[in-house]
Order: C-alpha cells, then structure tokens, then sequence
C-alpha cells in the first residue's frame, strides 16, 4: 500500500514512534515483518497477574507451550519468573496447571 509521498514500502517497525502521522501507518498498524514483538512490551495491557508458587512446580512445563505469549521461559530444562514485561494475564497458564503452582490475581 503506498503511502502519502507515494513509495510503496511497507510499514517496518523500526519506523514507528510517537511522532509518526497517522497517513504514513499502515491500516490496522499491521507490520510485515517477522519477530517484532519481543520489541514491545505489551504487558502494560494487564488487568490479571499471574503469580508464579515455585514451592508448588513440578516443572511439568506443560505451562510454557500454551503461553500465546511466550511469557514463561525455561532455563536448563525449568521454568522461570513470567516475563511480565510481555504477559496479558489471559490465565491460560494457570488453567492448565495440573498443581496449581499459578494463581491469577487481580491488577498488575
């Protein structure tokens, strides 16, 4: 989709930032370009937490492959903190946690 000036380039996201016209996004801010959303922190959106009792892990990981986020990570074969900076609170991880080692509060 061409834009304002003409140039037919699609939108990167290096070239988004508080200052760009809205003429120059593109419809639907979609960016096409792979692995962006490490680059933004989206976990500013939650209004659930999911809290991580490591007392209670069996590091059964059966958490991390459902996490749409990629919000759990996994160090030498165990799972971490959430990575809050990127977690939406949805609670699936809490969900599927077959002993109860996440619990969803309410709030960041």
């Amino acid at each position: 989709m061409p834009d304002r000036k003409g140039n037919d380039d699609q939108m990167r996201s290096k070239d988004i930032h508080e200052k760009s016209p809205w003429q120059d996004i593109t419809e639907g801010n979609q960016i096409y370009e792979p692995a962006t959303s490490r680059r933004f922190q989206t976990g500013e959106w939650r209004t659930s937490t999911p809290v991580y009792k490591k007392e209670q892990c069996r590091q059964c990981l059966l958490c991390v492959p459902v996490c749409p986020d990629s919000s759990i990570p996994v160090s030498d074969g165990k799972r971490q903190e959430f990575d809050y900076a990127h977690c939406k609170g949805c609670g699936i991880c809490a969900k599927v946690c077959p002993f109860g080692a996440i619990e969803m509060r309410e709030g960041k």
